[in-house]
């Protein structure tokens, strides 16, 4: 199939579930939009350009049974659950304070549990809690490190299974600090860390971690509704260290979805070369200047961060950086809610399967695996991903209280 057939499909299904789901369900139509293929007019492979995918869900996912059924409580602008991991004394040299904390034995308290059908069309099936546990998909491990697997039956007829967590606590502007040693990672992932708010694209979508396939090379996006735009596509402008992947214009409606994408230089940044250096922390910053994604190898992490004392004004330039120039940050994201997920093939890796050219894929996966088809190899080859797993030490949420 060609890549215009291809998208074709892609757009043509899109529209049948925006119809589907157009009566009174707002929240949802990132499934009707979620991970759109669209492409610059250029041959390069590396100008394939996709978004996370969601229901728009960021703020009231379906809670599993295990899941806490705590009311939220309101602290200053972020929104929190009582059962969220105890926040973290602040050194009196910073003005961050976290508000909330995920980490060691309590992790996973104030998180939901996605179970309804993936909506980028993966072949994943997402489990309550007490079906990860079980299956042993979720762990607090020896290290006190929280680890997301995905299913690793050799042979599945449909679907395999996986997990997909939200943060009940949402908040309004703040610093968001992940730090993991491992992420997904082989032919057939699709890994996202990333925040979203409600009535999806008015609520704005940040992807901080993001990829697929064998890329090493991660790519952060934004989603808006219209008139957020960048000022400029070169990175010394936009002072950042990455690359402008397409277009400047963030705009879901205006793109195809697209938004602005901007991916690191750097190929320990996602994906196996990620988990050959112990992986890092990823860092994002919503503020009045706009929003920015950091990233701080292994054994490059600020001394601020590790103490719970961030000071991102003295950090060196963001990955990322998408400035308040022409995009009001607090106009086009609001009420955001932290998510991991990994699903499987869906219509990004999917569509890339037979592709090379992107950073980490030199040889595509079709070649590598022998399958024509991303869902085949799933199918087929459960013992392929004993690399697809989370393994994450902390997630903070910090608030400025200058």
């Amino acid at each position: 199939m060609s890549s215009v057939q291809g998208k074709s499909l892609i757009l043509s299904h899109a529209h049948k579930v925006a119809i589907k789901h157009s009566a009174g369900l707002a929240r949802d139509l990132r499934v009707a939009f979620g991970g759109i293929l669209t492409t610059q007019p250029s041959s390069s492979s590396n100008e394939n350009f996709y978004c996370v995918g969601s229901d728009g869900e960021g703020v009231s996912t379906p809670s599993s049974s295990n899941s806490s059924s705590s009311s939220p409580v309101t602290k200053g602008n972020v929104t929190t659950t009582g059962t969220a991991g105890p926040s973290s004394t602040s050194v009196a040299s910073s003005s961050w304070k976290a508000t909330n904390s995920y980490s060691g034995q309590t992790f996973f308290n104030g998180w939901s549990f996605y179970t309804a059908a993936d909506p980028t069309n993966g072949n994943v099936q997402y489990v309550d809690q007490g079906t990860a546990q079980s299956a042993g998909l979720i762990q607090i491990n020896s290290n006190g490190n929280a680890v997301m697997r995905v299913e690793t039956t050799p042979q599945v007829q449909t679907n395999r299974q996986s997990v997909r967590i939200t943060t009940q606590a949402t908040f309004d502007g703040g610093l968001v600090v992940m730090d993991a040693v491992h992420m997904p990672t082989g032919c057939g992932t699709w890994p996202a860390f990333w925040t979203n708010g409600p009535n999806w694209p008015a609520g704005g979508e940040i992807d901080i971690i993001e990829g697929v396939n064998n890329y090493t090379n991660n790519q952060a996006t934004i989603h808006t509704n219209p008139g957020c735009i960048l000022p400029s596509t070169t990175s010394t402008s936009l002072n950042m260290s990455g690359t402008l992947v397409a277009s400047t214009d963030c705009s879901v409606v205006s793109t195809g979805n697209q938004g602005c994408g901007i991916r690191s230089n750097s190929s320990n940044s996602f994906g196996s070369g990620f988990n050959g250096i112990g992986g890092g922390v990823y860092a994002m910053l919503w503020d009045n200047s706009g929003i920015k994604v950091y990233f701080f190898p292994r054994g490059s992490i600020p001394s601020d961060i590790s103490a719970g004392a961030p000071q991102p004004q003295n950090w060196p330039a963001p990955m990322a950086n998408w400035p308040s120039t022409d995009c009001n940050p607090y106009q086009y994201f609001n009420t955001h809610s932290a998510i991991f997920d990994t699903t499987l093939c869906g219509d990004w890796a999917s569509a890339v399967w037979s592709g090379t050219g992107v950073p980490g894929q030199s040889v595509s996966c079709a070649q590598q695996t022998g399958f024509s088809t991303c869902s085949a190899f799933v199918q087929a080859s459960g013992g392929s991903f004993s690399e697809a797993y989370w393994e994450v030490s902390s997630v903070k949420i910090y608030q400025n209280t200058s």
